[in-house]
């Protein structure tokens, strides 16, 4: 498959070293970058250190002469996949909006029928100039998507919004804009994630080794799928993926609550979270002091919330999971018609380099119709590819 090629343009604004750790990202993310410098940008940023990174000449002047016998700004607009001005500052935003093309970033942006997405950042106060502003809605009328700015302190001292958005979240737009299936445009998914507590005493809880990698994988998959996604999630040190909603519960009635409160309106549910089957039968107001004798914890069951929603099920399309270390697709077959499920993922956490804290999984993944797909050990990301790949195919 051709590499996705992004035209990174930088501007002449402080922000613009952090285009390099962008193009970085970008970079291992294996897209071909090519990056067009206004005159600005050089008095910043050096082109050799744009180069050394994107591992292709920069383009600084307009005049200078071709490295290959052809006009270069309508070379790289045709070769574009997407156009990236990343600083995008009050000057350059302006020229565009007003079709002006005096150099080689705009006369490139110009040409191009590419999307184009542009990072602003500049003083708070030119961001929030009715000219500035006035430019931005131009643009966004036109089809040009735009990255918020973060507030903070800018390099001037000022404090408000103008600060270049951080370049995760940069980058994030970016593979997401570009991400080819794109088969969950309209659909609301909602995933659960990591593990729930289980409280004994203000100080200490039951819970299990579930990180939250697996949920936050499918996040981010139906995210660059087009989707609006919701995360519930419990306790976990995953950072959490840009650009869905997410919620953090603790204990399992916590994680019900907030399913429950947006099922209805919901077009699939992923429950990939490691819910505690038991709490404890009388929690303890006060913490429980250490003596040298044995000591007992009484538990009763708590609720299913898998159950619950497969009771409650109308059109959702509704995925379960089945974290076993025995009998794996015995028990996921089982689970499948007790809980009312379309699908489940059914994993072996016995198994090394897998399953809770790992990075990768070995899943098989099962239809209520009888249809099963068997994975190899993959990451976590292609797992949640493939189980929406699956859910596709058998809609």
């Amino acid at each position: 498959m051709q590499k996705k090629c992004i035209v990174v343009g930088v501007t002449g604004g402080i922000a613009a070293y952090k285009a390099l750790d962008v193009i970085s990202k970008l970079k291992k993310l294996d897209f071909e970058i090519h990056v067009i410098m206004t005159k600005s940008a050089c008095e910043f940023v050096t082109p050799l250190s744009f180069q050394a990174l994107s591992q292709n000449p920069v383009i600084t002047d307009m005049f200078e002469e071709p490295k290959a016998w052809e006009i270069q700004h309508i070379s790289l607009a045709k070769k574009a996949d997407l156009i990236l001005v990343c600083p995008g500052t009050a000057n350059i935003i302006g020229k565009i909006a007003n079709g002006i093309a005096d150099d080689m970033l705009t006369t490139t942006v110009m040409a191009t029928t590419a999307p184009i997405i542009i990072a602003p950042a500049m003083n708070t106060n030119m961001y929030s100039n009715p000219i500035v502003q006035g430019n931005i809605e131009k643009l966004k009328a036109f089809g040009y998507n735009f990255i918020d700015p973060d507030e903070g302190r800018l390099a001037c001292g000022d404090l408000g919004k103008g600060k270049l958005a951080d370049t995760e979240t940069i980058v994030s737009s970016v593979t997401t804009f570009l991400y080819e299936t794109k088969d969950l445009i309209g659909k609301k998914v909602l995933v659960t994630a990591g593990p729930t507590i289980a409280p004994i005493d203000p100080v200490r809880c039951i819970t299990n080794h579930s990180s939250g990698k697996m949920g936050y994988a499918i996040a981010e998959e139906a995210r660059d799928r087009g989707a609006e996604v919701y995360l519930i999630s419990g306790p976990t040190a995953v950072k959490p993926p840009i650009g869905v909603n997410i919620k953090y519960i603790e204990t399992n009635s916590e994680m019900l609550n907030s399913v429950l409160d947006i099922y209805d309106e919901m077009d699939i549910i992923i429950k990939s979270a490691a819910v505690s089957d038991y709490k404890i039968k009388e929690f303890f107001n006060e913490k429980i002091k250490k003596n040298n004798n044995d000591f007992s914890l009484e538990l009763v069951k708590d609720t299913d919330i898998l159950k619950t929603l497969g009771e409650k099920k109308k059109n959702q399309i509704l995925v379960g999971f089945a974290a076993e270390s025995n009998d794996v697709i015995a028990y996921a077959t089982e689970k499948i018609v007790k809980k009312n499920l379309d699908y489940i993922v059914a994993n072996d956490i016995t198994q090394i380099d897998g399953g809770f804290n790992s990075n990768n999984n070995t899943v098989t993944i099962l239809s209520k119709e009888g249809k099963i797909l068997e994975l190899d050990k993959m990451n976590k990301r292609a797992v949640a590819k493939n189980l929406f790949d699956f859910i596709n195919k058998e809609r």
